[in-house]
């Protein structure tokens, strides 16, 4: 069968034979050598080819079924199926959280990357057991994998990895694997990331802003210290950093309490969207002037805060998206480093 000249079988590749047998097929199917209803080498000629156990062979060919890639008819063989998704580059698009900072991301990715590829997005809502369960069941099935690592503990506090997490990701080819958004990964290997530095990207951020700021007497950084979707203590590192380093009183607090005590001269900085809401509430609540008698700077901008003036500090979550897709579409290994912008409003 001419086809069999075509498959690839490297003995020396760590990558498992099954795998091989998958990723060899569809690539023919790529560039034209497979066609549609072409049939392919039964089960035992491949096997004895390339001096595989049935089992491997059969575990390729079944994956790809799962696919439909390739279907089965009784007495005759294997054909290559028709499926729209075969000759597109499909991508496995994994988020730790649902939010609009997010989706932007992922909306722009899909933009930038056009009508040639196929992405699907999956949450994993910052938990490492159904991450696992998520990448395994996928880990053949994608041409490229957009991660964005964000877990939690037991005690609800960020953590980027876990040591199953790394041994996991390493299963995935560095070729295909493009982590986003937070680049403390323990993985050893040449693979593209786009992210934010968390610490420098604050500290830096603020600096910018200092001329306004320095107006206010006293910092605070509303920091929630335990959350269903954690936040990189990164964060409040880099605050604190620019704190000392201007000389500036602060103080980090967990959330924007219903009976807060506010004194005109005192600058807020909220990342979650609740204490953005309770804050603003209260400096109207109290009759205060925002921008005047309290300052408030919110951390990941969004439509609406443009729309109210309320100043940010923010990564372009629209940019990111576009350079992951570039990445692919190239098919560039890299580390970059998202821009990250203060943006003065009426709020300070």
């Amino acid at each position: 069968m001419q086809i069999l000249k075509h498959i690839t079988i490297d003995e020396e590749s760590r990558v498992p034979k099954y795998r091989q047998v998958v990723e060899s097929i569809i690539e023919n199917i790529s560039n034209g050598k497979l066609k549609i209803d072409d049939k392919i080498p039964s089960i035992n000629m491949l096997s004895e080819e390339f001096y595989l156990s049935r089992d491997t062979v059969e575990k390729a060919y079944n994956i790809l079924k799962e696919r439909n890639i390739i279907t089965s008819v009784m007495g005759k063989g294997y054909y290559v199926t028709r499926t729209p998704l075969v000759g597109k580059l499909n991508v496995l698009f994994l988020v730790n959280k649902l939010s609009s900072y997010k989706m932007r991301i992922y909306n722009s990715f899909v933009q930038a990357l056009g009508t040639n590829a196929h992405t699907d997005l999956h949450i994993y809502h910052c938990d490492e057991t159904l991450f696992l369960n998520l990448l395994n069941k996928n880990l053949t099935s994608y041409d490229y994998f957009v991660i964005m690592p964000h877990f939690k503990t037991p005690a609800l506090r960020h953590i980027s990895f876990t040591e199953e997490v790394v041994k996991a990701l390493d299963d995935i080819p560095k070729h295909k694997l493009i982590i986003l958004d937070n680049n403390l990964i323990d993985l050893q290997g040449d693979f593209s990331i786009v992210y934010q530095d968390f610490e420098d990207d604050i500290y830096l951020a603020l600096k910018d802003g200092l001329e306004k700021i320095s107006r206010y007497q006293k910092l605070f950084l509303v920091y929630p210290d335990k959350s269903i979707y954690p936040y990189p203590r990164r964060i409040m590192h880099g605050f604190r950093k620019f704190a000392v380093e201007s000389k500036m009183a602060f103080e980090v607090i967990s959330e924007v309490y219903e009976d807060m005590i506010l004194e005109s001269g005192d600058l807020f900085i909220t990342i979650a969207e609740n204490d953005l809401v309770n804050l603003v509430k209260q400096i109207r609540d109290n009759g205060m002037v925002m921008g005047k008698d309290i300052g408030v700077i919110s951390y990941n901008e969004t439509p609406l805060k443009d729309l109210l003036g309320i100043t940010v500090i923010t990564t372009d979550f629209n940019q990111m998206g576009r350079t992951t897709a570039e990445l692919v579409q190239t098919k560039t290994i890299a580390k970059i480093r998202n821009p990250f912008r203060f943006i003065d409003r009426e709020s300070v």
